[in-house]
């Protein structure tokens, strides 16, 4: 499977005499020394990674990390000094002016912090700006930036101005513009920053469901932690121009490569990165509610317990069925479906551990984890605290 991108010892050094940088960070040079001894300063060092088609990569920095210097490499809005990247297996540095300008118009969409709309147009032209200067006809560039606008959640908005939008509403018309160019890349460049925490987590929220809805490729960059382990499938942090780790949340979490990172993440709060999934616990099933009470009252005899989760045989929920209610279907002949109690919570396997805490509080059984009506897990309040406080690989093994 080819790599959607793949960037190979990615390098920019600023200055008057920019191969000398690369000869000095080749010798082993901090970037500090360099900018000391020559003037020259080190934007991204021997960067290299790849993003997988669909993947969610976020590439994470404080100010002044390079991130930002990076991303626009990646679409030669600077020029790199050395080093290569490879868009579709299709080396971008090297690509002349008119290929550049098609690759970034039909391959890589581009969503910023300050929005970067047009004041005097609407949202419907804001969004169908892209489509305008590629020439596509009238019709069919207002259909798709209407698709672009209701997939985004401002259908009925299509008439407004910017300066009738709150901040988070023109940050959706920005996502709607790079999301109507229908690009498999979107870049993204500290684009929720700008957001204050309420909007900003919707946005997250609902960047994610666009990404598993679209199965769009997502390089975004941002100084929040807590943001990068959210979104990220993998997460890049770097230092200095350069990129100290590479990881999931969890390895990121768990094995810090180095005191920097270490100290990063210290202080992650982990019910916002731990999701549903990683505590889940398989729960003792009947497979049949069909199967009738007699049944369910064996298997609760067989594994000591004193309810049972009933699913269908391709495994939909149907409900929880308790020894009370099943021996009280035996005795007075009522159908075992009648009996089951369905007022379970539920949620999906994605849900952070953060937004499950409420529920589990004042839930009387188990919290029911389902995929398409599909049975997954449960958790108990048992295992998010013990998640939280343990880490999820003791509370699985327990």
């Amino acid at each position: 499977m080819t790599n959607k991108i793949e960037v190979n010892n990615l390098t920019k050094v600023f200055g008057s005499r920019p191969l000398e940088g690369i000869e000095r960070l080749k010798q082993g040079q901090s970037k500090d020394e360099i900018l000391k001894d020559t003037g020259l300063t080190v934007g991204v060092n021997q960067s290299s990674f790849h993003v997988e088609p669909g993947e969610f990569f976020v590439i994470m920095g404080l100010s002044g990390s390079g991130k930002s210097t990076l991303i626009r490499l990646v679409n030669r809005l600077i020029e790199p000094t050395a080093g290569e990247v490879l868009i579709d297996g299709e080396d971008i540095t090297k690509m002349k002016k008119e290929r550049l300008i098609d690759t970034r118009r039909k391959k890589l969409g581009m969503v910023f912090q300050n929005f970067g709309l047009f004041p005097h147009r609407t949202v419907l032209h804001n969004v169908a700006y892209g489509l305008e200067i590629q020439n596509m006809e009238k019709t069919q560039r207002q259909t798709q930036a209407q698709k672009a606008i209701e997939d985004v959640g401002l259908k009925g908005y299509e008439k407004s101005y910017p300066r009738e939008l709150s901040g988070g509403m023109q940050q959706r018309v920005g996502l709607a513009r790079a999301l109507a160019n229908d690009t498999d890349i979107l870049l993204m460049d500290e684009a929720f920053s700008a957001l204050d925490p309420l909007i900003r987590k919707e946005m997250q929220d609902e960047l994610l469901h666009l990404q598993k809805k679209l199965g769009k490729t997502v390089l975004f960059i941002t100084h929040d932690l807590d943001e990068a382990l959210k979104l990220g499938d993998r997460v890049a942090i770097m230092k200095d121009g350069h990129i100290v780790q590479i990881g999931t949340s969890e390895e990121i979490l768990e094995n810090p490569a180095n005191e920097y990172v270490s100290n990063f993440v210290q202080d992650v709060d982990r019910s916002k990165i731990l999701e549903a999934s990683q505590v889940m616990k398989k729960p003792e099933v009947l497979s049949a509610y069909k199967d009738g009470p007699r049944m369910a009252i064996r298997k609760m005899e067989e594994v000591g317990a004193s309810s049972i989760f009933v699913t269908d045989k391709d495994k939909t929920f149907r409900g929880l069925l308790t020894i009370d209610d099943a021996i009280r279907a035996y005795n007075e002949d009522i159908p075992m479906v009648d009996v089951l109690i369905d007022a379970v919570p539920t949620t999906s396997p994605d849900t952070p551990l953060n937004d499950l805490l409420g529920v589990a509080a004042e839930a009387k059984y188990p919290i029911v984890v389902l995929e398409d009506e599909k049975l997954k897990g449960i958790i108990s309040r048992v295992s998010i605290l013990s998640a939280l406080v343990l880490g999820k690989d003791e509370v699985v093994a327990s």
